[in-house]
């Protein structure tokens, strides 16, 4: 029987082979048939992303984005108008790439990744991105620029919430998932997009936590660390990966052929096309590696780029370039085959028109099924960081005072890059609160305070031209007195506070990422008039919070939770839903600990609190406020010790390490159950410990479950001093808890 199974699946896997080459084959006559045919302008044109914002082409002699287009000069851009232009006037008639930024959904917006990551759970995950995909696909979008998977440790980085967090491993999970979520198990399908993994590569480790900025770093970091979640997604299957704006070595990435060939494709063996971010070729001058834009032009074409998002670099200067003989033919052959073969992939050659589809678009976008599952995602987003005496959740009954700047807001719950802005089935959390509380709850609110009233961040982006913004105190005094006296009639208050949404994502770096003095005033109010105090924080990057940890009762991470956050929040308020969520990232006690993440490195003189000489602050504990991994319930979770099934092992052998999990609380839970290693003496420094694995598991009141997880020596492997990927024998500590910081601990001996 076995023999058969055997037979029957080396019959399929040949048959499967044989189609896979017979299809590739097929595209790769037909690219050549193609590509025959057009002229130098034609293919440096399939090199040319015109968005249709910002600056139109320059090229000289030549008109606007449409004349752009019957003319071939442009490979990718968006619309239907556009793409009738390419299909119908242009000579050859090449269908366009259609690219858009849909991160976290597309109409139906789900939380923010960093959020929907505290989710620890994948399925969930890739489930958002076929939405994603359903929805912008019918409505003529073929290519997401997502997902984001740069590791991100410090939260002055306002891009930190387009990602998975701090964790390596963990973001090669969610890398996948989103992956498999846009592409599907068939990527010529009308349901589809093809992924860009972005920002290639190192980008979530720019210096000082400033947007654009510098990196630097080692290669054995850039491989055991920042490099991981990339190379998972392009395993995956990511049909094209966008460069990042920032250092590699030195050099800009954009021009950086070491990363984008010698490792992108040599080593990782990636087929796809790279396109750039937004004018990073342009920007390589100012980074001072080239003079002109022609020089940075071929820089990039020569470290690997195919495709020049709207710089107009490509092309309006590679056809000089080729005849000074600073670039060759194959060079811009290779790049405009590698477009073509996206777009072939597509199924765009025999379906121009087959993401246009106004009545599909009209079933899937907003359907009760997508909200209903945007609800889901948003419910299981939220972390819930204290509750003091069991303040939560809720009863639904009494007078409740909902105050805050972003209580009664909709679009700031959507957070960064929301496609389509549409809020017309967004709760806001004030409304959230009244629709789930139901006719017994009485809710009451006022706004209480602005979102800040720092002159200096009122003004920071406004044009010099326009008077500056000066704070109105009396306003402010009118807005706390109201919501003092609305608290003064409610049993408990509920304060919604935080960052509206332009305060994270692109170009929202903050060096002081605490609540603001105008928020926490009113907080500081709240909490003076002795009512219990609910704090919800509305926010898209870890805080600092200390304060608040000390002072508040109950503090609840809602995140920009999307269009279904109002009432998610809601649900967890009131018990509904029991949150389970845990972070994914670390939250600093100060900005002067980051960047401060789980799995850091010990000095030679480790933390000693009470020896003076080793490596601590005189002022706080090393250690972060809330640790990756973090996240309470409203039952809780008791943890027996490690069971082993073997303490020594020998090669391949692998190890069961497993632990008995009760619910010693009254209401049922989820629980996400973390697995973490250490290998304490190696070749190399390691980290503290490392995650390993995960399982999420669902208890009932009294109920225990055995969880086990497989450890191999796949999951002791690191790059060595000599950049060798391999592991090394000897003693491991295996760590199981609720957190990265609370965890039970065993050892096994491994030999080779």
């Amino acid at each position: 029987m076995k023999n058969l199974f055997f037979t029957v699946w080396l019959v399929a896997f040949m048959a499967f082979s044989v189609q896979g080459i017979a299809q590739k084959t097929k595209m790769d006559s037909f690219i050549r048939n193609l590509m025959n045919k057009m002229t130098l302008e034609e293919k440096l044109g399939q090199l040319n992303l015109s968005s249709g914002v910002g600056a139109l082409p320059v090229v000289s002699g030549k008109g606007g984005k449409e004349e752009y287009i019957r003319e071939g000069l442009i490979g990718a851009s968006g619309g239907l108008k556009s793409e009738k232009i390419a299909v119908e006037e242009s000579r050859l008639g090449i269908p366009l790439l259609s690219g858009r930024d849909v991160i976290h959904g597309y109409v139906t917006t789900f939380p923010i990744p960093l959020a929907m990551a505290c989710m620890w759970d994948l399925g969930l995950i890739e489930q958002s991105a076929r939405i994603a995909a359903e929805e912008a696909s019918a409505d003529g979008i073929n290519w997401t620029w997502s997902p984001m998977v740069d590791i991100a440790r410090d939260p002055r980085w306002g891009r930190i919430a387009e990602g998975a967090g701090e964790d390596p491993w963990y973001g090669e999970q969610v890398a996948k998932a989103y992956v498999r979520g846009y592409q599907g198990d068939d990527l010529s399908k009308n349901n589809t997009l093809m992924a860009c993994v972005k920002h290639f590569a190192l980008y979530g480790a720019a210096e000082a936590g400033r947007d654009y900025n510098t990196v630097d770093m080692s290669h054995l970091r850039m491989y055991n660390v920042y490099l991981r979640p990339y190379r998972a997604a392009v395993d995956a299957g990511a049909g094209s990966v966008m460069s990042s704006f920032n250092l590699v070595d030195f050099i800009p990435a954009t021009g950086n052929k070491w990363l984008m060939t010698d490792v992108l494709r040599k080593q990782w063996g990636f087929g796809g096309f790279v396109v750039t971010d937004y004018t990073a070729i342009n920007e390589m001058i100012n980074h001072g590696v080239g003079k002109d834009l022609e020089s940075v032009a071929v820089l990039a074409l020569k470290a690997g780029i195919d495709m020049d998002m709207q710089g107009q670099a490509f092309i309006g200067t590679l056809k000089q370039a080729l005849e000074e003989g600073k670039v060759t033919m194959e060079e811009i052959d290779g790049a405009c085959r590698r477009v073509l073969e996206a777009k072939y992939k597509l199924g765009l050659f025999d379906e121009p028109y087959k993401y246009f589809d106004k009545e599909r678009a009209r079933k899937v976008i907003l359907s009760d099924e997508h909200l209903r599952i945007a609800r889901k995602v948003a419910e299981r987003s939220i972390v819930l960081l204290k509750n003091a005496n069991g303040l939560l959740p809720l009863a639904r009954k009494g007078t409740i005072a909902v105050v805050g700047p972003l209580a009664n807001t909709r679009m700031n719950l959507l957070g960064a890059w929301a496609a389509t802005r549409d809020t017309s089935k967004v709760s806001s959390i004030l409304e959230g609160i009244k629709n789930v509380g139901g006719k017994s709850v009485r809710v009451l609110y006022a706004r209480g305070s602005d979102y800040t009233d720092d002159p200096y961040m009122l003004n920071v982006n406004r044009k010099p031209d326009l008077p500056r913004i000066v704070p109105d105190l009396h306003k402010a005094d009118a807005l706390l007195k109201e919501a003092e006296q609305v608290a003064g009639q409610a049993d408990v208050i509920v304060a919604v506070l935080g960052e509206p949404r332009g305060w994270s994502g692109e170009a929202a770096s903050r060096s002081d990422i605490g609540i603001p003095a105008c928020q926490k005033k009113l907080l500081k109010a709240m909490l003076h008039t002795g009512k219990p105090v609910v704090l919800v924080l509305a926010n898209g990057r870890p805080l600092t919070l200390t304060w608040e940890n000390e002072q508040v009762p109950a503090i609840i991470e809602a995140w920009h939770g999307g269009t279904e956050a109002g009432n998610a929040l809601a649900d967890v308020l009131f018990g509904l839903y029991d949150p389970s969520g845990k972070l994914t990232v670390s939250f600093p006690r100060s900005v002067g600990q980051i960047p401060v993440y789980y799995d850091h490195y010990n000095t030679g003189r480790p933390v000693d609190y009470s020896f003076k000489f080793t490596s601590k602050y005189l002022d706080i504990p090393n250690e972060p406020l809330y640790p990756f991994g973090y996240g309470l319930s409203y039952t809780s979770f008791k943890y027996g010790n490690i069971i082993l099934n073997k303490t020594k092992l020998k090669g391949n052998d692998t190890l069961v390490a497993s632990v008995n999990v009760t619910n010693t609380g009254k209401r049922a839970g989820e629980e996400v159950v973390q697995l973490y290693v250490r290998d304490p003496v190696a070749s190399i420094s390691r980290p503290v410990k490392e995650l390993k694995n995960f399982k999420k598991v669902l208890l009932k009141p009294g109920e225990t479950k055995t969880v086990s997880f497989a450890v191999t020596p796949d999951d002791l492997k690191f790059y060595n001093s000599r950049m060798i990927y391999d592991w090394e024998p000897g003693e491991f500590d295996i760590f199981i808890g609720t957190n990265s910081r609370d965890v039970n601990e065993a050892k096994v001996y491994w030999k080779k």
